[in-house]
């Protein structure tokens, strides 16, 4: 079972390669050290919810992504997609009906391939 510490490692390093960011060019842009970075990656540090941050704001991804693999955010209730879609203020009921439709589409073909 992963920790929330080797969780975040791990996805950090998922997001960095995926990027195709070196640990160094990353540990640069986030203003940490190349050793601090990689002990993070192994999961052998907690980082800060401000290492954190600095890491996302480098990645170009949401800190609340890192906060949750970390455990920074347990507790806290979640919004499900169809409840973030209903809530968009900015959406008209069309848009709403028809995106609620595409990810239902999407969810009920996932579970029927697996």
């Amino acid at each position: 079972m992963k920790t929330p510490i080797n969780d975040v490692g791990s996805f950090i390093r998922e997001q960095r390669e995926k990027h195709a960011i070196s640990l160094r060019r990353l540990a640069e842009q986030a203003g940490i050290s190349n050793p601090y970075l990689s002990q993070i990656e192994r999961g052998l540090r907690r980082p800060s919810a401000d290492i954190l941050k600095a890491i996302a704001r480098a990645l170009s991804i949401r800190a609340e992504t890192l906060y949750e693999r970390a455990g920074l955010l347990d507790g806290l209730p979640r919004v499900g997609v169809l409840e973030a879609i209903e809530a968009d203020p900015r959406l008209t009921k069309t848009q709403k009906q028809a995106l609620t439709e595409i990810y239902s589409s999407f969810v009920e073909g996932k579970e029927e391939a697996t």
